[in-house]
């Protein structure tokens, strides 16, 4: 709990580094997660940004968003152009002494991230480049018209994966880009949702302290891609976590600790039934999910819990 209880409202900046009048969607969860990774960064960084969903509601010539200097990069070289970023920023402290703290942060949605941009992420990860790198899960290609990603969940049904008499929609289950984070011994991987904002600010101001990769993954609700009503966001975000389906942790040097641990879990029905992209699901396709989900999450739990025993 330590992680959400961090902050309390009057310590956060009321500055906005995302301008208000940009194109989301009513309800937009990404767009509610920018926001608060931004007010951790402040000033002191450069974003890199892929093409995707906040590219698109933010960046529309002449006119633009962003309060920070940000860059538009393709969907599949986010991680690649915050490379150059940050070399560029250590080649000129060598050469002319340049000491301003500057932080370069890449962005990109789960395709960006998790399906095109995953060999430039791998990449610079695995180089050792001192960034952040936050993906903003919605789980599907949301801005070109709710296709599937990796990142859609197992029986969810997209434009192209449409459930129906041969299909149950998306047939494989979510990538866990974490793990993936993880593996290339990074120092610093975490989850989070847009539905706990100070658990976002917390572990951004977390990264900025870290010399090398940082991997933070977020999940931000998308009532037009999900079939929610706009003003259920924070509440099916919420769901998520409190049913496992999202679960809340950090990986530092190796090492998990799971940020909310429930003694008990919702039933993963209460998340499926809050959003249209899940009706068409059976009681026996449900239980395979609620299987699933506790498997991983038990997984994650005994990871933590080995950790507090090494202590």
């Amino acid at each position: 709990m330590e992680a959400l209880s961090i902050y309390v409202p009057k310590l956060v900046t009321p500055k906005e580094y995302i301008a208000s009048g940009h194109r989301a969607c009513s309800g937009c969860g990404e767009v509610l997660a920018v926001r608060y990774v931004c007010k951790a960064l402040s000033r002191n960084t450069i974003i890199s940004n892929a093409t995707g969903c906040m590219e698109i509601i933010s960046s529309q010539l002449p006119q633009t968003a962003w309060e920070v200097p940000w860059i538009h990069t393709l969907f599949e070289n986010a991680a690649a152009v915050a490379s150059g970023i940050e070399s560029g920023l250590k080649a000129r402290k060598r050469k002319y002494g340049y000491d301003k703290e500057i932080k370069v942060v890449a962005m990109g949605g789960d395709g960006g991230t998790a399906d095109i941009g995953l060999q430039a992420l791998s990449g610079a990860m695995e180089r050792g480049h001192d960034f952040i790198y936050v993906c903003y899960d919605n789980e599907a290609y949301m801005n070109t018209g709710i296709q599937r990603s990796s990142e859609t969940p197992f029986g969810a049904s997209t434009t192209t994966a449409p459930s129906g008499k041969v299909s149950i929609g998306q047939h494989t289950w979510k990538k866990n880009m974490a793990a993936i984070a993880a593996a290339h011994d990074i120092p610093y991987v975490a989850t989070s949702c847009s539905s706990y904002p100070f658990d976002i600010m917390y572990k951004i101001e977390k990264a900025m302290k870290i010399k090398g990769p940082s991997y933070i993954h977020i999940l931000a609700v998308c009532p037009t891609g999900w079939r929610c009503p706009s003003n259920a966001t924070i509440r099916v975000g919420r769901l998520a976590v409190e049913s496992g389906v999202f679960p809340i942790y950090e990986i530092e040097n190796g090492k998990y600790t799971l940020n909310l641990d429930y003694p008990k879990l919702r039933p993963v029905a209460d998340y499926l039934k809050s959003q249209g992209r899940f009706r068409h699901l059976t009681e026996e396709n449900v239980a395979v999910i609620q299987e699933k989900v506790l498997e991983e999450y038990n997984r994650i739990k005994t990871l933590s819990h080995m950790r507090k025993k090494s202590k």
